[in-house]
C-alpha cells in the first residue's frame, strides 16, 4: 500500500507543480471555447426546446476539458518516463503491476476532475446552471476521466517517442472528442452523422454528464453509463495484460 501511495503522491505532484500549464491554461482555453462559439452560435444552433445553447455548451466544454486532460495526464507521464529512462525507478521497486495501473489512472481522474471544476467555477460568470441529477454528473466525470486515464495509459505504453503519442491524442482523442457533441446536440445532424455519433463512446460521455445538469439527454442516461462502464473494463484489462507481460516497459 505505501508504494501505491508514493507513486499516487509523485504522480499528483507532478501535473500540480506546473498547476499553470496543467490546470490554469485548459480553464483558460475552455472559456475562450465558449465566448467564441456562444457569440458565434448563440440562436443558430437547435439543442433542447427549454436550453439555451451558452447554458447547453457549458457542460459539454467541462466534460470535454475532464476528458483530454485526463488522457494528457497519464499518457505524457509515462512516455516521458520512458523517453528520460527514469522509469526504471518505478519498475525496480516491487510494485505490482495492479498497483501501477490504479496510481496512474487515479491521478488522471483527479487532474481531469481538478480542471473540470476549474472550467465550470470559471464559466458561472456567463450561465446560471442548476446541478438536475447532480449523482449522474459526478458518476459520468469519474468514470469518464477514469476511462481516459486508462486510455492514455495504454497509449503512454505503445509508444516510444512524443510524436507517436502526440499522433495518438492528435488523431484519435480530439475528432472523437470534438465529435461527441460538445458543440451541438446530436438531432440536428443528419441521418448518417446522427447513426456514426452513437458509435462514438466520448458521446455516451457528454451526453451522461450533460443529463447531471438538464435532466434531459439524447440517449437514456443509464444507457450511456453501461457503455461507459464496459468500456472502462475493456480499456483497464488491455493495460492491465499490457503491464503485467512487460511490453514495452521492461523489454
Amino acid at each position: 500500500m505505501t508504494r501505491f501511495r508514493t507513486l499516487l503522491y509523485k504522480e499528483l505532484l507532478r501535473f500540480w507543480k506546473v498547476s499553470v500549464q496543467t490546470v490554469a491554461a485548459p480553464v483558460l482555453t475552455a472559456v475562450l471555447y465558449l465566448v467564441v462559439f456562444a457569440y458565434a452560435l448563440e440562436g443558430r444552433v437547435r439543442v433542447y426546446d427549454s436550453v439555451a445553447y451558452t447554458d447547453f455548451l457549458v457542460p459539454g466544454l467541462v466534460m470535454m476539458s475532464v476528458l483530454q486532460n485526463a488522457f494528457a495526464n497519464s499518457s505524457s507521464s509515462l512516455v516521458q518516463s520512458k523517453i528520460t529512462g527514469n522509469i526504471v525507478f518505478i519498475l525496480l521497486p516491487p510494485i505490482s503491476y495492479f498497483e501501477f495501473f490504479a496510481a496512474y489512472v487515479l491521478a488522471a481522474i483527479v487532474r481531469g476532475v481538478v480542471v473540470g471544476a476549474g472550467v465550470l467555477l470559471a464559466t458561472v460568470w456567463f450561465v446560471q446552471l442548476d446541478l438536475q441529477a447532480p449523482v449522474w454528473a459526478l458518476a459520468f466525470a469519474v468514470l469518464g476521466a477514469g476511462l481516459l486515464g486508462a486510455l492514455g495509459l495504454l497509449a503512454g505504453i505503445l509508444s516510444e517517442k512524443i510524436d507517436q503519442m502526440a499522433a495518438f491524442q492528435n488523431f484519435v482523442i480530439m475528432p472523437l472528442t470534438f465529435l461527441s457533441g460538445v458543440f451541438y446536440s446530436i438531432h440536428s445532424l443528419p441521418e448518417f452523422w446522427l447513426r456514426l455519433s452513437h458509435a462514438n463512446p466520448f458521446f455516451y460521455m457528454i451526453d451522461g454528464f450533460r443529463y447531471g445538469f438538464f435532466g434531459l439527454s439524447d440517449v437514456s442516461p443509464g444507457l450511456s453509463l453501461a457503455i461507459v462502464m464496459a468500456s472502462l473494463g475493456a480499456v483497464s484489462c488491455a493495460c492491465l495484460i499490457l503491464l503485467k507481460s512487460g511490453y514495452k516497459l521492461r523489454h
